[in-house]
């Protein structure tokens, strides 16, 4: 081996060496440096939790008339209507009260623009406008008034197209059972309704987008707290079998008219439905099947917040539960199949009282205008 090779391979052990000291140099400080940096010890806060504090859930608030004992029968159903609204607790076990609902000027439940014009607008001014009443999300409504002080009339396509207002409200309706109204469909109806309001040289006053939308959100928690529908089940006690012309012969017998949908309706006279009839399986009850249908059960719903007078009401859904019960041979039971005793009937009822009553004491009255609108 000549003395070049030999100096080429010293040189690079010389050179490896180096490195691999100078890696170890800084090994080593890198490892004082972390410890310097956790000798004093921080809390985890996720590991934390659960040995030295609890996270609080933040959930909607009702106000204390429902504090209490009001844990959630089975036979009790909170209304499911999207996927895209979180479940939430039927019943409010805490007595904080919840923030208050803003009234706005057309009631608790919209976010409206007011529209003031010297020149009379009529209905065929509005055509185009009106016809716009589905891009929003939630329902749209139109006012007018014809003069100061005269009464607020709605408008629609179908109004006579001579009537002429010089006061307008556009009102966009802030929550429903598919959730809160969202910040875009509330800034582009404020839009349409702020450039119509130029196009016709009109003035238009329109309310602060974020607070609309707080108030939609708080709105709709309120709503969801409250959105609870009773189910009493009627089920063979032997697991046979009901027929769907046996069923349709009491049903009509105690009140119900099988209307469509797939349910029989309860009514009162002219009134709105109290209470349905459903099948307990998964098949609706129609005109063209219910005479071949067999099932294992049938369903009372009474749709909470819907319902004036709620407890007379869900007295008459369980008088006909019992005349349903014995006529069939049946058993009143509740989700689970457990029989429904009469203590636990008074405690489903005691909360009914406890929704409506909450719902009256925010000046949404349970089956009153603004709650069918809410809760359609």
């Amino acid at each position: 081996m000549s003395d070049l090779q030999i100096n080429l391979i010293v040189i690079g052990i010389v050179i490896i060496g180096g490195i691999v000291f100078y890696n170890w140099i800084q090994q080593r400080r890198y490892q004082r440096n972390t410890e310097k940096a956790f000798k004093n010890k921080y809390e985890d806060v996720l590991l934390e939790v659960g040995r030295t504090t609890e996270i609080e859930r933040v959930e909607p608030q009702l106000n204390k008339e429902v504090a209490g004992d009001f844990r959630v029968e089975p036979s009790i159903k909170e209304k499911v209507v999207s996927d895209s609204k979180p479940e939430q607790n039927a019943f409010n076990t805490t007595n904080e009260p919840a923030k208050p609902v803003k009234v706005y000027s057309n009631g608790v439940v919209d976010y409206v623009v007011g529209i003031r014009s010297e020149i009379p607008v009529t209905v065929s001014d509005l055509t185009e406008i009106l016809q716009r009443k589905v891009e929003f999300g939630k329902p749209v409504r139109w006012f007018g008034q014809r003069n100061t002080g005269a009464f607020w009339e709605e408008i629609t396509i179908e109004s006579d197209p001579d009537n002429d207002y010089t006061c307008l409200r556009a009102c966009l309706q802030l929550a429903d059972r598919s959730g809160p109204v969202s910040e875009v469909s509330l800034s582009e109806f404020r839009d349409m309704a702020q450039n119509f309001a130029e196009l016709i040289n009109a003035v238009a006053d329109t309310p602060d987008i974020g607070e609309a939308y707080s108030q939609a959100v708080l709105l709709d928690q309120f709503c969801a707290e409250v959105d609870v529908m009773i189910g009493i089940n009627v089920i063979s006690k032997d697991g046979g079998a009901f027929t769907g012309t046996k069923i349709r012969a009491l049903a009509e017998a105690s009140g119900f008219k099988l209307d469509g949908g797939g349910v029989f309706n309860f009514r009162e006279g002219n009134d709105s439905t109290k209470f349905t009839l459903n099948n307990y399986e998964h098949t609706p009850f129609l005109p063209e099947n219910i005479r071949t249908l067999t099932t294992n059960g049938v369903t009372f719903l009474l749709d909470v917040p819907r319902i004036k007078n709620g407890e007379r009401v869900f007295d008459q859904m369980m008088h006909l539960s019992r005349i349903f019960a014995t006529t069939l041979g049946g058993i009143m039971v509740d989700d689970n199949h457990v029989p429904l005793s009469d203590s636990g009937i008074d405690r489903i009822k005691h909360k009914l009282s406890g929704i409506q009553a909450v719902m009256k004491s925010r000046d949404l009255p349970a089956g009153g205008e603004i709650a069918q609108r809410l809760f359609l």
